[in-house]
């Protein structure tokens, strides 16, 4: 496996989309003086998302609420989740199945019995999930922001748990763009830029679950959209 992801960050019109998203996201991370962000910076930043990732799945609690302590319970399994996420970094490094189990652990908590936190119950999703981590332990040429939008894309449509594959796809999509160096501190909120156009969020999704390339170039383009927002 010479280099699992360029062959889908090299189709029509790709390089070009995440080349312009990856200026405007450093243009507008050096121009805030986000580079040089505080703490406060990066929680709000999770906690925003967490409101975001919820709302795709049917809540309807902002970041104000949640910050109380407030909202549904998928609303604080996306918090659950993003208050540990970054911690999730040296693990996802070392090995991404381990971390996208207890990521699927944190988010389904209170809505699966024990057994089955971070346990996958489909065979073929697991396979897929084993056959990313393969890919992500190569060296590729493909920009960060292309193997994160295809490592969210590949967890969701696996299907590998019983619950949550979107929402955990969407945590290991942020903590992808942070272990590529290309948000290090965690401060922009690609789960906003889903949530904003959730139609067009899951007809991007659908079109790369169905297998075909022009569904993964139908995600990636949508993609670029997305982290632009």
């Amino acid at each position: 496996m010479s280099d699992p992801f360029i062959a889908a960050a090299l189709l029509e019109g790709v390089p070009s989309a995440f080349a312009a998203t990856r200026d405007g996201m450093d243009s507008m991370l050096r121009d805030r003086g986000l580079r040089q962000s505080t703490p406060d910076d990066t929680a709000r930043s999770l906690l925003i998302g967490a409101a975001a990732t919820a709302a795709l799945e049917g809540s309807a609690y902002d970041p104000d609420d949640l910050a109380s302590g407030g909202g549904d319970i998928v609303a604080r399994a996306a918090v659950r989740l993003s208050t540990e996420l970054l911690g999730l970094l040296p693990v996802w490094n070392r090995s991404p199945v381990q971390a996208i189990a207890r990521m699927h652990a944190l988010a389904a908590a209170d809505s699966v019995i024990d057994a089955d936190l971070g346990r996958p119950i489909n065979p073929d999703g697991v396979s897929r999930l084993t056959g990313l981590a393969e890919m992500l332990g190569h060296k590729t040429l493909a920009p960060g922001m292309v193997v994160a939008a295809l490592v969210h894309a590949e967890i969701a449509a696996a299907g590998a748990f019983s619950t949550h594959n979107a929402m955990v796809g969407r945590a290991a999509e942020r903590l992808m763009l942070v272990a590529k160096g290309v948000d290090p501190a965690s401060v922009t909120v690609p789960e906003l830029g889903h949530a904003a156009q959730p139609e067009a969020y899951r007809a991007a999704l659908s079109a790369y679950a169905s297998g075909r390339v022009n569904g993964v170039h139908q995600w990636l383009l949508y993609s670029a959209q997305a982290f632009t927002r």
